[in-house]
Formats: structure tokens, C-alpha cells, sequence
């Protein structure tokens, strides 16, 4: 495989543009299975399809970044935020999947708020990501982003503590949920760190 010398650095803006756009899907599919769970309109199968696009894209840049003599910022940015970007996905499938296998019967409220602020996230996430070139509007959603994932703490620390309250705790009840806001917590976490790599492409390239 070599290098070709003919630029094709728009493909890396489209790319990632789609790649954010994909992590938003995954994100309101997810919100809307916990939500509606446990007859949800939406199904794992369809969450695992959007995961699976999620590969694709990530599989893409990273072909692109491999045959390419000239990129639009450093190799290994664009490595990295393919790389978490599609982590974000995976997170929140893995999650979705939980769900079911776990056999739950009702999400926790919780669960529920934890989603609707990673589909917060990842809006943000897919505005930078559509905004890579020329960075317009970048670094209000970089902020916004990181004040999500610290509402993303509080509700986690929160929940946490409601499975070890009461009278009769239920050691498989904590066991499952603890996974489940875990996945669910790394996906928002994964939002972050793909913040962080984007805002460290805006000073590279300032």
C-alpha cells in the first residue's frame, strides 16, 4: 500500500462529519431503548447496525490515513479521534446490549437521565466534528461538552449511591446496573476524550 500524492484532505472533514453524525444515531437510539424499555421501538439489532456503520467509518479514515501523503492536521490526532469517536459508539451498544441480556425489567431513572446527557454530548460532539475545517463554532461546543460530562459524574455518583440504599439490597440487581452505568459512563467519558484531541487539533493548527 503506498502513499498517494494527490491531495484528498477534504475526505477526512466528510469522514468525521459522518463519524459524529453516527455517534449522535447511536446516542438517541440508546435513549430512546432505555426510555421506552421494555417495549421500546427500538431494538438491539438496530442499535448494533448503527454500531457496525460506526466500524465502517472508523475503518475508512483510518484506510485514508494510510494512503495518504498530506493530511489535514497531525497522523496520529486523526488516528485518535477515529478511534475514540467509534469507542463512543461501541460504549453505548455495549450498554444497549446489556440491557437485554441482563434481562431487566424496568430502567432505572438514572439510566435514563445518564442517556439523555451523553445524546447532549454527543451533539456537541458531532457539531465539532462537523466543524474540523475552519473550526467555526468549535470551542463553545468543546465547553459544553466538558459541562456535560460533569452532570454525566453527578449522575452516576448519584445512582451509585441509590443501589446501596435500602432495606434489602439485591447483590444481581447491583451487580447488572453497576455495568450498565459503567458502559454507559465510559461512552460519555469517550465523548470527552475526543474533545479533548479535537481541542488539541484547534491549537496545533491555530
Amino acid at each position: 500500500m503506498g502513499f498517494s500524492l494527490t491531495p484528498r484532505t477534504t475526505e477526512f472533514y466528510v469522514l468525521f462529519g459522518k463519524a459524529g453524525e453516527n455517534a449522535l444515531d447511536a446516542a438517541r437510539l440508546v435513549e430512546r431503548r432505555f426510555r421506552e424499555h421494555p417495549s421500546s421501538g427500538v431494538t438491539q439489532e438496530q442499535v448494533k447496525a448503527v454500531e457496525t456503520a460506526g466500524d465502517t467509518l472508523t475503518s475508512d479514515l483510518i484506510n485514508l490515513l494510510n494512503t495518504q501523503y498530506m493530511t489535514p492536521f497531525d497522523r496520529e490526532d486523526i488516528y485518535q479521534l477515529a478511534t475514540v469517536v467509534d469507542d463512543v459508539v461501541d460504549y453505548l451498544e455495549e450498554a444497549s446490549d446489556l440491557l437485554g441480556l441482563y434481562g431487566v425489567e424496568m430502567p432505572t431513572r438514572h439510566a435514563v437521565e445518564q442517556c439523555a446527557v451523553i445524546v447532549r454530548a454527543c451533539e456537541q460532539l458531532a457539531t465539532a466534528c462537523h466543524n474540523l475545517k475552519g473550526m467555526r463554532g468549535v470551542q463553545q461546543a468543546l465547553i459544553e461538552l466538558k459541562s456535560l460530562e460533569d452532570q454525566g459524574d453527578r449522575i452516576l455518583r448519584d445512582a451509585l449511591g441509590a443501589l446501596f440504599r435500602g432495606e434489602a439490597i439485591d447483590p444481581l440487581i447491583v451487580i447488572r446496573w453497576k455495568d450498565i452505568y459503567a458502559a454507559l459512563e465510559r461512552a460519555l467519558d469517550a465523548c470527552e476524550t475526543a474533545a479533548n484531541v479535537i481541542a488539541n487539533i484547534a491549537v496545533k493548527n491555530a
